[in-house]
């Protein structure tokens, strides 16, 4: 059997960096196979490459959408070179060995479509990735100088990249199906209304951010992004201090949803472990901050702030002398930057606003907990009002504020807002009657004449009681508890208003 000279298939999409590599291997001597638009790029440069019809026999058909799916070139990719009858039949049939293939996708996230579904790539990839004893895969062209110094260094790749190249492989093709069947879910007008999950979830994610560490130091973090899309994170840009640890950027998510989630005015929330401790809405952005930091000074030490507006000087002189974790703001002035950059520990984050995602998920034993995502609205329309007394104008804006509050609480909570300032919360408590005294006793006689917001019905009149007894003349719940006119009563007898939504906000 005579020695065949090594051969690379190349066919891609993203042709960034294919002229040069395909250069390099001439260059090392070895021939090169391509199809399409790979090939006339690589023909352009005055390359000798031979084209997969030619070495086929079988020209393209079907629009492009038939061409690398022949034995000839699957024989030559999966050929165990271990097996000498495996060798023989290759010879037999005059196929030549394909040592090297160069492949990635039609842009099917960008542009999906029936047309943008590749078949011949992935069949190729996996090919050459179920081979990695004798065969290089690349889908990245991020791979392509790395490739290229090995062979020029060693004459072949190690074992060791072969299969660092598979495992790439055969992620980048899970991550391409992926993609292709949340798009048929995505479009699939037939499916019931009434089902908003999917029979089944494919997901694919890919690491993008080392973490300093994990919820407690000895633990490993890492943020992974979904490989068909971004989201906020992947734009924002850290102007200062330490790197990021895992509950970093917990809290700061969740510091950075509230903070867009409460009011179209300038908005600052505080976060402390995942819960706002502090959260204020005013025309003026710095006194939105003095206000949401009074809310709960004690806990906002080290704890996260997100600004809905550009950052001005005055309140990045404000925040200077607390000591502050993490503030996130869609940009900063160039002054106040300066300043919060004097806090060497400060992690100064510049961002896009949030999007919301459409299904949450958790871990549990064997597998995942899935929800559609909790939409928070608040239409006088559509609550009832129970009591005999009507809100007033000025207390609808603070339930308004309260009840999207409490939907981003841990459970059980309740909420007191006074102008559109949180004066007292209570959270994660196992009754309701504990968070509303621990919420009264944050407010400290600041709730007077302000609204309570609860995010489950008062099972009984005691947690309304603590309300009346903070301060607070108006009151807002979703409904639905045996007690319910017990709970009414009592609200009427302290000369309340009392709101019910009918749609409750837990959150674990």
């Amino acid at each position: 059997m005579t020695i065949q000279t090594k051969r690379a298939l190349l066919s891609v999409h993203d042709k960034s960096g294919i002229v040069e590599l395909a250069q390099g291997l001439a260059d090392l001597g070895w021939e090169l196979v391509s199809s399409g638009g790979t090939a006339a790029a690589i023909a352009d440069t005055g390359l000798d490459v031979v084209e997969v019809a030619e070495l086929t026999g079988a020209a393209e058909m079907l629009g492009g959408r038939v061409k690398t799916l022949h034995p000839v070139i699957h024989g030559g990719i999966l050929a165990d070179r271990s097996k000498p009858e495996h060798l023989a039949e290759l010879d037999g049939r005059g196929i030549g060995l394909i040592d090297l293939v160069v492949s990635n996708l039609y842009p099917f996230g960008s542009q999906p479509s029936i047309e943008m579904i590749d078949i011949g790539g992935p069949t190729m990839v996996r090919a050459a990735a179920k081979n990695h004893d004798s065969v290089g895969i690349v889908t990245s062209p991020s791979d392509y100088a790395i490739v290229l110094a090995e062979l020029r260094a060693d004459g072949m790749l190690s074992a060791a990249t072969r299969r660092r190249l598979a495992r790439a492989a055969f992620a980048h093709t899970a991550a391409y199906d992926a993609a292709i069947v949340s798009w048929f879910d995505d479009t699939d007008e037939s499916s019931d209304a009434d089902d908003a999950l999917p029979d089944s979830l494919h997901l694919s994610l890919e690491r993008v951010q080392d973490l300093r560490y994990g919820e407690n130091p000895h633990q490993v973090g890492a943020r992974y992004r979904f490989s068909a899309g971004s989201g906020w994170w992947d734009g924002a840009v850290q102007h200062g201090g330490k790197a990021l640890s895992y509950l970093n950027l917990y809290d700061t998510e969740a510091a950075w949803r509230l903070a867009w989630s409460i009011s179209d005015d300038p908005t600052v929330a505080v976060i402390k472990h995942a819960n706002p401790c502090g959260l204020a809405a005013n025309a003026d952005v710095t006194t939105a901050y003095a206000l949401a930091h009074a809310g709960d000074p004690v806990s906002a030490f080290g704890g996260i702030v997100a600004v809905n507006r550009p950052v001005p000087l005055s309140l990045a002189e404000a925040l200077a002398p607390v000591f502050t974790e993490v503030i996130v703001a869609p940009a900063f002035e160039p002054d106040a930057l300066q300043k919060l950059l004097e806090k060497k520990n400060l992690r100064v984050i510049e961002a896009a606003t949030p999007s919301s995602p459409l299904l949450e998920l958790r871990s549990i034993d064997g597998g995942l907990l899935v929800q559609t995502a909790d939409r928070v609205t608040f239409d006088r329309a559509t609550c009832r009002v129970v009591t005999e007394r009507e809100p007033t104008d000025a207390e609808w804006d603070d339930l308004d504020f309260a009840w999207r509050t409490a939907a981003r609480v841990t459970s059980n909570c309740i909420v007191m807002v006074k102008d559109r300032q949180a004066v007292g919360i209570g959270a994660g408590q196992q009754n309701r009657r504990d968070a509303g005294r621990i919420a009264a006793d944050k407010a400290d006689g600041r709730a007077i004449g302000g609204a309570c917001a609860s995010d489950a019905f008062f099972p009984f009149r005691d947690g309304l009681d603590a309300a009346a007894e903070a301060g607070c003349t108006v009151v807002v719940q979703p409904g639905g508890s045996i007690r319910d006119d017990e709970v009414i009563a009592a609200a009427d007898e302290a000369g309340m208003a009392m709101v019910f939504t009918g749609e409750r906000h837990f959150r674990h």
